[in-house]
């Protein structure tokens, strides 16, 4: 279930400022907002504790790590037993190619978006770490051709 936070225009415009840029200093911050430091920071220090604002992330790109190719791979698994759903999951996050994992609703099980230092190495992950998985009834995978974050959550908070 998402979680709802009690954010006024200001918590916000705070989290759409860091989520564009996380360097800002608190000074900056502040300005952009409109409020002391002091406020600012107790505001951001807030967001943090409540888990409105989860962390700070570098935007790296995946030549620096030699990953060649990314693909997003479709799981179907035999059943969809609470079992096999948390199986499945806990296999998936610890593989090292594995950047995200989408639960999904629909005929797929699974998203999962991997990577890899060629399409070699993609086949080769796809078919060891998850069609020998007694979960799995089907794999698809989909090259991506580019990956491209919208830091920017629309706004649907009322005021």
């Amino acid at each position: 279930m998402t979680k709802h936070y009690a954010l006024d225009r200001t918590d916000r415009q705070i989290l759409t400022l860091l989520a564009k840029d996380a360097r800002l200093s608190n000074k900056d911050l502040a300005t952009l907002v409109d409020l002391s430091p002091s406020a600012c920071w107790e505001r951001v220090r807030t967001l943090r504790e409540t888990g409105a604002l989860r962390g700070e992330h570098a935007d790296v790109d995946p030549g620096a790590f030699a990953i060649g190719v990314q693909a997003l791979v479709a799981i179907r698994l035999r059943q969809h037993s609470r079992e096999f759903v948390n199986d499945f999951r806990a296999h998936a996050l610890k593989l090292p190619e594995v950047i995200a994992l989408y639960h999904v609703a629909g005929k797929l099980d699974f998203l999962v978006h991997v990577c890899a230092r060629d399409p070699d190495h993609l086949k080769d992950f796809a078919l060891d770490a998850f069609t020998t998985r007694r979960e799995v009834a089907s794999i698809e995978t989909s090259l991506i051709f580019e990956f491209v974050r919208n830091p920017e959550l629309p706004d649907y908070g009322e005021d």
